[in-house]
């Protein structure tokens, strides 16, 4: 027993320390090249002691050039990871399909691929020196809001040193870079160039004429035996694009709505459900491929409307492109279906619009809709939603509201109206306390103002017994409705004779001669009852024309 443990274990490590959990994966740069290009194939591993790849099987249909290496380390949670990348640079002896085989990396395989290759290009109009720059459209005559293509390549015979390519933006039309750039090798009129080759999406905004500045370069380059011989060794180098013209074509009268423009649209299932059961989510895939557009250009993927289930769609799984000349897109988009009732289900196809800028008419991609058959629920919930009467449709339990998306279940509907309706009459209810004792207030003031002048008096009767004839002023200005400013007005406000003569004696008491122990008892006697004050009546023209005429 103790054996077999031993040999388990050391089978184990073997397992775990041999190549063959090695990750290794190779792809090409371009899988579309013309005849004299160059595509470059790349190999990663991450083995420990990484070999050269044998190249051997690719020598009977490509001159093999160009191989390098490159490490890198990586640092995950902590251990780190090296990684070796491996490139070299294939010209086909031959057109045509051209397979690539698995080829060896120690104990490895890479996995076959495959190059396609076209006819040479036609040789550019600047081809002979030692840089220039071509550009392509892949549409001369767009329409508007068209995704076209926007190619630009540099071309050199030297050894560059350092350089830039700039290519501006047209007016009336956006231009992004796609991408990162392409570099490989061409033979052009019996001379060897690399090639640089920057992708670029253009969308025209307006119809007529849209001009495009030509793409400009300025570098340095190696220089030759003269330039080593009486310069430093090096060569400027300067090269300018031709400028285009593409003329815009407005949109189309029965254009469809959202407009799309494209050269071709492809839809189709990659996975619909066989079989359902009520209550119990199934799966639909659908593909849609587009040629002549980016992602941001594309309406949203949906299924139509299914009677008898709901559906929930994921969101989408986008890849972008750029082939032949122009940008490509895949969408996958998954939608989970629940049936709510036993019996057959039809989910209706997706649909779409678009417009041909080929052949210049108007085409639909659609599918078929998906049928299926739904089994009874096993839970609770499925049964009642199949004990439901097959005949009554699934709307019939639903209601549209006006700016709400989708429908709405009619008790949830009305629990939001009794909540508002019970919001409103809360308001109201508080708005007529307020509004009640408001009116109350002011239809009944005397108790309020009762109140007050008898908290008034007994700070008057408070003053005089305290002796103190300022606080006796002061109590007495307060004692008036509207406090009075001063003891002259105090006076003018009195109805009682005796009470205005005990205040005139307060007033000679305090600033002139008067005694002060005979005011004190004037007022003290005067005042034993509260003030007599004359009612409020219309007030009377002033004896004086007002000083500041116009103001109140």
């Amino acid at each position: 027993m103790a054996r077999r443990l031993l040999r388990c274990a050391l089978l184990a490590l073997w397992l775990l320390s041999s190549p063959a959990f090695a990750e290794v994966r190779a792809w090409l740069d371009r899988d579309r090249i013309g005849a004299g290009e160059t595509a470059t194939l790349n190999i990663e591993t991450d083995q420990a002691t990484a070999a050269t790849p044998d190249y051997s099987p690719l020598y009977p249909d490509f001159e093999v050039t160009g191989n390098t290496s490159s490490r890198r380390v990586e640092i995950v949670n902590g251990a780190s990871r090296s990684r070796v990348l491996f490139a070299v640079a294939l010209r086909p002896l031959r057109g045509g399909v051209i397979g690539i085989p698995a080829l060896a990396v120690g104990g490895e395989r890479t996995q076959p691929l495959q190059l396609r290759v076209s006819a040479a290009a036609p040789a550019p109009a600047r081809a002979g020196g030692t840089v220039f720059i071509e550009s392509q459209a892949d549409a001369d005559s767009p329409y508007v809001q068209q995704a076209v293509g926007y190619t630009v390549r540099l071309y050199y015979a030297t050894s560059l040193i350092s350089g830039q390519l700039d290519q501006d933006a047209p007016q009336g039309a956006t231009l992004q870079r796609v991408g990162d750039d392409l570099q490989f090798q061409r033979e052009v009129a019996g001379k060897r160039y690399t090639v640089v080759e920057r992708r670029y999406l253009l969308i025209p905004e307006r119809s007529g004429a849209l001009a495009i500045p030509g793409a400009r370069f300025r570098g340095v380059g190696v220089g030759g035996f003269f330039d080593d011989l009486f310069g430093d060794g090096r060569r400027d180098l300067d090269a300018r694009g031709a400028p285009r013209t593409l003329q815009v074509r407005p949109m189309p009268a029965n254009a469809p709505q959202p407009w799309l423009p494209l050269r071709g649209l492809e839809l189709q299932y990659l996975s619909t459900p066989q079989a359902a059961r009520a209550g119990e989510a199934v799966s639909i895939s659908v593909e849609a491929r587009v040629d002549g557009a980016s992602a941001t250009q594309l309406p949203e993927l949906q299924l139509g409307s299914v009677a008898g289930a709901q559906v929930f769609a994921d969101p989408p799984q986008i890849a972008e492109s750029f082939e032949q000349g122009r940008p490509q897109v895949r969408v996958v988009r998954k939608f989970s279906v629940v049936p709510s009732r036993a019996g057959p289900l039809r989910v209706p196809g997706p649909r779409m619009d678009w417009w041909d800028v080929q052949a210049g008419v108007l085409r639909t991609a659609s599918l078929p809709d998906a049928s299926f058959d739904v089994a009874p629920g096993t839970n609770a919930q499925a049964a009642d939603v199949t004990a439901a009467p097959a005949t009554e449709h699934p709307r019939q339990r639903w209601i549209e509201v006006p700016f709400v998306q989708g429908a709405v279940h009619a008790w949830a509907l009305a629990t939001v109206v009794f909540a508002l309706l019970w919001l409103a009459t809360l308001w109201w209810g508080l708005h007529r306390r307020t509004h009640a004792t408001t009116a109350e207030q002011a239809s009944d003031p005397a108790p309020a103002a009762a109140a007050s002048t008898h908290t008034r008096t007994v700070d008057l009767k408070q003053a005089l017994a305290g002796g103190d004839l300022g606080a006796v002023a002061e109590a007495l200005r307060a004692s008036a409705t509207p406090a009075a400013p001063d003891l002259d007005d105090v006076c003018d406000r009195l109805e009682d004779r005796a009470q205005v003569a005990a205040v005139r004696a307060l007033q000679q008491a305090r600033w002139g001669n008067g005694d002060p122990d005979a005011a004190l008892s004037q007022l003290r006697h005067a005042f034993k009852r509260a003030p007599a004050w004359r009612r409020v009546g219309k007030r009377a023209a002033p004896l004086l024309a007002p000083l500041y005429p116009g103001r109140d």
